[in-house]
C-alpha cells in the first residue's frame, strides 16, 4: 500500500477523518465492483488529506465463514492457505496498482483482530446482551446471512433464491447464541431521526428506516455447523458469526482494546463506504452493537449502487466480474480512477460499457483536458522559449476565468469533501476546464502573437499566464482523483521549485490566483491521455 503520511507533527489528539471500505470476502479475486468502492474511498481521503486534515483510510479482507471454507475445500487447500494466497497475490497488488493510499490493511485472521473480537463478544455476554437459543431459516452462504422469507425470489421451478446471488438458499437449523437486536429498534429509529444524514443516499435511508419500523429479530451471532471462524470464548463448540466478526474490524484496526490513545483519536469512522447489498449490516446491526457496548456511532454510512453489466449486478457468481486490469491496461490507471466516479452518480446503480468509457476518455480527458495542457505548454515554448510570462494586461476576460476558478474550487470541495458527490465535484472541475478552453479559443493567442508591439506581447503573455495558472489549479483539484497525471502536469508547469510538492498544496487555496511564478520553465511533457488502441474485447 502507498505510504500516506497521514499522521502529521502536531496533530496528536486531533480526531482523524476516518474512512473505511467494507472488508472484502476473499473467495475470489477482486472485480470492478470492489475497486469502485475502494477508489471512491481513496479519492475522499486524498481530498481531505489535501485539505490539510489528519486522515485514516482503512480497507482489508474478510477471511472467515462458510463461503471461504467451501471455496478453500474446492481448491484443495486450507482456508488460511487460500486467504494468504488471495490476499498477497490478488488483493494487495491490485490496490497498489490502482494507487490506493490506504493507511492500514486489516485481515480478520490476524491476532490483533481475533483477540479483540472475542473480548467484545465476551463483554456483550457478560452484560446479558447475548443468550442461547435455536433458529431455523433460509440461509444464503454467499451473503453469509439468514434471509427473511419475504426477501426471497423464486426461479421457474419454484425454488427459493437469494435476491442478490440468484442461487438457492439452504434451510439451516442449529443451536446458536443470539444478540438482543430487537431491543434496539426504538433506539435506532430515534438515532436515525436525530441524525438524518447518517444513511446515504436518501433512498437507502428510507429502506433502512422502514425495515427497522417493521420490528427487528434478535441476531444469531454464532454458528455451530462448521469451525472456520473465531471461537466463542465461553463455548468453543461455536464460532462467531462472520458478520459480527467482520464489522468489528472498524474498531479493532484502530486500537480497540489495545491502543486507547489511537482509538480515541480515530474512532468512530466519519464515513463507512459500503455496497447497498450490505447496508443493513452497517446501518442496523453495527450501530446496535456499538450502542450495547456504549461506544460512539459512525458519522455516516454511504451505500454505493451496483455496477451493472447486461442488466445484472457485476459479480463472480453472475459471471459478470471484470478485472480492473482489463481496463487499466487499455485506458490507464488514472483514467480508470476518474471514469467510474465521473460516469456514475455515487449511490445509484450504473452500467459499464467499453463504448461509454472510450467516448468519455476521448472527449473529456484527451480532447478537453489533455489537449489544453499540451496547447498551453507548446505555446509558452513557442512564443516565450518555455519561460512562463508575466500577466500585465489582465481585463474582464481574465477576471471571468478567475471567478470561474473560485466557483469551481468551492463547488468541488463541497460536492466531494462534504456530500460524497464525486460526479458533481468532477463536473465542476471539468466545467472550468471547458471555460479555459473557451477562453483560449476566444482570445486566439496564435493571432495575438503576430502583433510584436509591446502591447501585443503583453496581451499574449497575459493570455498564456492565465491559461497556465488555471492548469496549476486544475492539477491541485484533480490530484486526489488522478494523482499520476496531476503530477505530470505539475512538473510540466515548473511549479514544484517555487510552490513545493503537489501533494502539499492546500486544496482550499487552489483558487487563490497568481501562485505560479513568472519565469519558471514550462515544458511540454508526454501526452497526458494518449490516443487509445482498439480494445481487445467487448463487455
Amino acid at each position: 500500500m502507498a505510504a500516506t503520511g497521514s499522521e502529521k507533527q502536531g496533530d496528536e489528539g486531533v480526531k482523524a477523518f476516518y474512512v473505511s471500505t467494507p472488508i472484502y470476502y476473499v473467495n475470489d479475486a477482486p472485480h470492478l465492483g470492489h475497486a469502485y468502492t475502494t477508489v471512491a474511498g481513496d479519492v475522499l481521503t486524498r481530498w481531505h488529506r489535501q485539505r490539510g486534515e489528519k486522515v485514516w483510510y482503512l480497507t482489508g479482507t474478510d477471511e472467515h465463514g462458510q463461503k471461504i471454507m467451501r471455496t478453500a475445500d474446492a481448491n484443495g487447500v486450507t482456508p488460511q492457505e487460500w486467504c494468504d494466497k488471495l490476499v498477497e497475490e490478488a488483493w494487495k497488488p491490485l490496490w497498489e496498482h490502482l494507487d490506493i493510499a490506504n493507511d492500514d490493511f486489516i485481515r480478520t485472521t490476524e491476532k490483533r483482530h481475533t483477540d479483540r473480537v472475542q473480548e467484545f463478544v465476551q463483554d456483550l455476554y457478560d452484560k446479558g446482551e447475548v443468550y442461547k437459543g435455536g433458529y431455523e431459516g433460509p440461509y444464503c452462504v454467499g451473503c453469509e446471512e439468514y434471509k427473511l422469507p419475504g426477501d426471497l425470489i423464486e426461479d421457474e421451478q419454484g425454488a427459493k433464491l437469494c435476491p442478490v446471488h440468484k442461487r438457492p438458499v439452504e434451510i439451516l437449523k442449529e443451536e446458536n447464541y443470539f444478540f438482543k437486536l430487537s431491543a434496539y429498534g426504538p433506539k435506532l429509529l430515534e438515532f436515525y431521526e436525530a441524525n438524518p444524514g447518517f444513511i446515504q443516499p436518501e433512498s437507502a435511508r428510507n429502506e433502512v428506516v422502514n425495515f427497522v419500523k417493521q420490528g427487528l429479530q434478535d441476531l444469531s451471532i454464532s454458528r455451530s455447523t462448521f469451525d472456520w471462524g473465531i471461537p466463542i470464548p465461553w463455548d468453543d463448540k461455536h464460532v462467531i458469526y462472520v458478520w459480527v466478526d467482520a464489522l468489528l474490524n472498524y474498531a479493532t484496526a484502530v486500537g480497540y482494546g489495545s491502543d486507547q490513545a489511537k482509538f480515541e483519536s480515530t474512532f468512530p469512522a466519519n464515513v463507512h463506504l459500503v455496497g447497498k447489498d450490505i447496508l443493513r449490516f452497517h446501518a442496523v446491526i453495527w450501530p446496535a452493537m456499538l450502542m450495547a457496548q456504549g461506544l460512539p456511532l459512525p458519522g455516516k454510512v454511504a451505500a454505493n449502487g451496483w455496477l451493472m453489466v447486461g442488466g445484472e449486478k457485476m459479480s463472480k457468481s453472475n459471471l459478470t466480474g471484470i478485472k480492473p486490469q482489463d481496463l487499466t491496461s487499455h485506458f490507464g490507471v488514472d483514467a480508470y480512477r476518474w471514469y467510474f466516479l465521473r460516469a456514475i452518480a455515487f449511490g445509484s446503480d450504473g452500467s459499464f460499457s467499453w463504448e461509454d468509457f472510450t467516448a468519455r476518455y476521448t472527449s473529456e480527458l484527451a480532447n478537453d483536458y489533455g489537449n489544453l495542457a499540451s496547447r498551453v505548454a507548446a505555446m509558452v515554448g513557442k512564443y516565450f522559449d518555455g519561460a512562463l510570462p508575466e500577466a500585465t494586461a489582465a481585463g474582464d476576460a481574465e477576471q471571468a476565468v478567475r471567478d470561474g476558478l473560485a466557483e469551481a474550487v468551492a463547488e468541488a470541495d463541497r460536492k466531494i469533501g462534504e456530500e460524497l458527490d464525486f460526479q458533481g465535484g468532477i463536473l465542476a472541475v471539468f466545467d472550468f476546464v471547458k471555460q479555459v478552453n473557451g477562453y483560449i479559443t476566444e482570445q486566439e493567442p496564435w493571432k495575438v502573437a503576430k502583433d510584436t508591439s509591446d502591447e501585443g506581447r503583453a496581451r499574449l503573455a497575459t493570455i498564456l499566464y492565465t491559461a497556465a495558472e488555471s492548469l496549476r489549479a486544475v492539477a491541485v483539484l484533480l490530484n486526489p482523483i488522478m494523482p499520476e497525471t496531476s503530477r505530470k502536469l505539475w512538473d510540466s508547469l515548473g511549479a514544484e521549485p517555487a510552490l513545493g510538492a503537489l501533494a502539499d498544496q492546500p486544496l482550499t487555496e487552489a483558487g487563490r490566483w497568481g501562485q505560479l511564478t513568472p519565469g519558471v520553465t514550462v515544458t511540454k511533457g508526454a501526452v497526458l491521455f494518449p490516443r487509445l488502441e482498439e480494445p481487445k474485447k467487448d463487455a
